[in-house]
């Protein structure tokens, strides 16, 4: 195993002519595919990994400076492409690695065939003539409660961000890999992810998107998935499904598991 592999718990699994790699959001790591990969080993190699900052990485590979912007995250995305020798994948991405892979797209747009995004968003800050769901006061007081008390922090924001009862599988399940992370990490991963700005950038962005978004996310208001359909350079297509919650793949894995094989299998119907 390379080292790049090594450092992102890379899992390769499956067999089948097209490769599908699944990137989490953060506050989670590789588990949070566990309701897909079934559905996928049969027909596809899947690569799973963990971004680094992930509580199942090593902590010491965390570079504080490289992954202060998304970009950082990109060319890991990459690395590990290359160092499995992938030409061509369906990268999956949730929450904030949907846009590490568009990123990662820019620049080795060949590397990819499509992009499955899940709960995406480009920027969380509202400005004048978008809306991204926060408030500058509302991101800067979710810091201060990190800073001044991790564990209960991750009490209180595993719920509101899974969404549905505060003592379902999935809030546990988010809580446990939330509370993984060491709180420097997870307080600088969170400002870097909610202070991004990544709209300059869409149109760069060539490689098929589809959008796939719960109709209710504390963290992506449903109006930032048709933000992204209009504004990404390729071709793109948007699907809002009936669910509530940033991690619907692993909350609605009944509504979400089918949507998200449609759009693994299908491809956009110019």
């Amino acid at each position: 195993m390379g080292v790049v592999e090594a450092a992102h718990n890379v899992k390769i699994l499956g067999s089948g002519d097209r490769t599908i790699v699944l990137a989490h959001g953060f506050g989670t790591d590789q588990s949070v595919w566990k309701h897909l990969v079934p559905h996928l080993v049969d027909d596809y190699k899947v690569v799973l990994y963990d971004n680094m900052g992930a509580g199942t990485t090593n902590p010491e590979y965390f570079d504080f400076g490289r992954y202060a912007t998304l970009e950082g995250y990109a060319y890991d995305v990459i690395s590990i492409l290359e160092e499995l020798k992938i030409s061509s994948c369906v990268f999956v991405g949730h929450s904030v690695s949907a846009m590490v892979g568009a990123v990662a797209s820019i620049t080795r747009p060949d590397l990819f065939s499509k992009i499955v995004m899940i709960s995406a968003s480009p920027r969380y800050l509202n400005t004048k003539d978008y809306f991204g769901g926060f408030e500058q006061e509302d991101l800067d007081q979710l810091f201060e409660a990190m800073q001044s008390n991790y564990k209960a922090w991750c009490s209180g924001f595993a719920p509101l961000a899974v969404g549905g009862d505060m003592d379902s599988v999935a809030v546990q399940e988010f809580s446990r890999t939330l509370f993984n992370m060491r709180p420097d990490i997870a307080l600088s991963v969170a400002q870097t992810i909610f202070q991004c700005d990544m709209r300059h950038l869409l149109c760069h962005v060539v490689v098929p998107c589809h959008i796939i978004q719960s109709m209710k996310d504390l963290a992506v208001p449903v109006v930032v998935a048709e933000y992204l359909h209009q504004n990404l350079g390729g071709e793109s297509i948007v699907e809002v499904m009936s669910t509530d919650g940033h991690l619907p793949q692993l909350s609605s894995p009944d509504i979400v598991i089918p949507v998200l094989l449609r759009h693994i299998r299908c491809d956009i119907a110019v």
